[in-house]
């Protein structure tokens, strides 16, 4: 697994999640459930991992659909 992006906003893990399973590309939230731990505040960064061998199409993907990486 390696890691595609990075950010504080779950709605951003949410779209890129929709996008990269409509293009067949396997990705699996971390750091979902980090919120008990914060407080709910937002502070902490999730990240969205897929497969080493998916990861330059998942890039373009989220290129493609101005979603910023952010790593």
């Amino acid at each position: 697994m390696r890691e595609l992006l990075r950010t504080t906003d779950p709605t951003v893990i949410a779209f890129a999640t929709a996008l990269l399973r409509g293009e067949g590309i396997d990705c699996f939230p971390l750091d979902h459930n980090m919120s008990v731990l914060e407080g709910s505040i937002g502070v902490l960064p999730r990240r969205l991992m897929v497969r080493r061998d998916d990861f330059d199409e998942a890039v373009t993907v989220l290129e493609d659909n101005g979603i910023d990486r952010g790593v």
